[in-house]
């Protein structure tokens, strides 16, 4: 006797070798899957269902109307039948072919304005519209800082984007610290690292440094719960199989450029070169911040290309036992995105990959619960303050407290980057105009909300620590602000930007 299940799988076979059903199955399945929200087409499973579809319209579909009796076909004007056939074909088509572009437009078309800043001294913040990444967006927006003043290349000569108050000088030791922890979304989109180093050695004085793409992982967590990775599989890139690895050997041999996995250190307690101890490893002050409760680290280390690196003190010249701290620059690079415990991570909670979480366990101060006293604004000022941040919101995470992990289903495209020397602000504005407003599209309640709200100041969430993170900023003198009146907000568009040059 046939069990209740045996029934049920024998008819479950019989419509998978249905064709007819499983197309007429997948249109319906895509359609209710993808209803009002266009970005789903790109799924795995709106995928398989879009070209069942296609094969379904091919197959059966257009077959029967080219059957049509001639009686009933007369009766019909031979242009509306072509317009007809040509319908279904071009339809079908753009299911099946179409997908990619409709995946690479931003799912909310979010409206930003620029605005110029009520007092001084102010921040300014660039921000690029309209950019995958795999682009012109990161070059457009070094344009665009250096038409309002920021040139992002340090030379003796002035020009273009370049001059004596330049950010990048032709043989600086770049570290690009980009978010490394997760894969698909959650971490730094590898297109535009790549677009940023290309930029840096197209230097116009001709790159004679070095770039290091590193991150701190903090061996654990992550999608293994063995921490960060250089090589995923799954990557934020146009093509996901782009890892940051593929992307730095894209450049062997014609720059030094390299990365370094900090996780592979940070159990390993050292002393700095100056003491003696060339070992890589990590330098822990055991005195911990008196207002942030922080115990400061930082890594140490020597690069593919025998290149001594302190992160807090600059690049070591064993011959003359000195520092060069003029030379090692910090361009933050992180991924905005929501946050389970502290509500928002962008460029100050970005500096968790910087420090040695496990080590400072083991000293009894994890460091990581003081990011909500506003440790992160201790570990840039008294480690390396970075002397440019860059926002990838090209996808970002704005489901209130699912993040830091971001899947590809869970992301949404806002197809946007922005930049600022001032890290508080450039979070402060990306979380109120992109990061809430996407979550407001989104439907989520006003409780929800707070979670990501800048200015939602109570104790433990992000509008507080963003304020006590700004507060030890400022107390060593960098210009940071979290209010919008001393921000300028530059903004610029890709597409805008590129009509104008092909009409030129």
């Amino acid at each position: 006797m046939k069990s209740f299940s045996e029934p049920a799988r024998e008819l479950f076979h019989r419509i998978r070798q249905n064709a007819i059903l499983v197309g007429l199955f997948s249109l319906v399945w895509f359609i209710l899957r993808t209803g009002t929200k266009p970005s789903r087409v790109v799924y795995p499973c709106q995928r398989v269902a879009a070209a069942n579809t296609y094969m379904w319209i091919t197959v059966c579909v257009l077959p029967f109307l080219l059957a049509v009796p001639k009686e009933i076909s007369a009766k019909i004007n031979k242009k509306k039948f072509i317009i007809i056939v040509l319908v279904a074909i071009v339809a079908g088509s753009a299911v099946l072919f179409g997908l990619n572009e409709i995946g690479k437009q931003p799912r909310y078309g979010l409206k930003v304005t620029e605005k110029l800043a009520k007092f001084q001294p102010s921040s300014s913040i660039f921000v690029m519209n309209g950019t995958s990444g795999n682009d012109e967006g990161v070059d457009e927006l070094i344009n665009l800082m250096g038409e309002r003043g920021l040139l992002f290349y340090k030379s003796s000569e002035t020009g273009k984007n370049k001059g004596s108050t330049g950010l990048i000088a032709s043989n600086d030791v770049i570290i690009i610290k980009i978010n490394s922890q997760w894969d698909e979304r959650g971490g730094t989109n590898t297109d535009l690292v790549k677009a940023l180093i290309q930029a840096i050695v197209n230097h116009p004085d001709g790159f004679k440094g070095e770039i290091i793409v590193a991150d701190n992982g903090q061996a654990q967590f992550g999608p293994t719960n063995r921490g960060g990775s250089l090589n995923y599989s799954r990557n934020n890139a146009e093509d996901t199989s782009q890892s940051v690895q593929k992307v730095i050997d894209s450049f062997a041999g014609s720059y030094n450029v390299s990365t370094y996995l900090w996780d592979t250190i940070t159990t390993k307690r050292v002393n700095e070169y100056s003491e003696g101890d060339i070992d890589d490893g990590y330098v822990v002050n055991t005195t911990a911040n008196p207002r942030t409760r922080i115990m400061v680290s930082y890594p140490k280390f020597k690069t593919k290309f025998d290149t001594y690196v302190s992160f807090k003190r600059g690049i070591w010249n064993p011959q003359t036992q000195t520092y060069d701290s003029e030379r090692l620059k910090v361009i933050n690079v992180p991924v905005l995105k929501s946050h389970g415990g502290y509500g928002v991570t962008a460029c100050v909670k970005h500096y968790m990959g910087v420090v040695s979480d496990k080590l400072t366990v083991q000293l009894g101060y994890r460091t990581h619960n003081t990011v909500g006293l506003g440790g992160m604004g201790t570990e840039m000022v008294e480690t390396r303050f970075p002397t440019l941040n860059i926002l990838d919101a090209i996808w970002v995470n704005a489901v209130p407290n699912a993040g830091p992990p971001t899947s590809f289903d869970d992301a949404t495209r806002v197809n946007v980057i922005a930049a600022s020397t001032d890290p508080v602000a450039l979070d402060y504005w990306a979380s109120k105009y992109i990061l809430l407003q996407v979550a407001k599209l989104k439907g989520y309640s006003a409780r929800a909300l707070t979670t990501m709200d800048p200015n939602y100041t109570v104790p433990g969430y992000f509008g507080y620590w963003l304020r006590a993170s700004m507060q030890e900023i400022s107390r060593v003198g960098y210009q940071t602000t979290a209010d919008e009146d001393y921000m300028n907000i530059y903004i610029g568009d890709l597409q805008t930007l590129q009509m104008r040059t092909q009409q030129n």
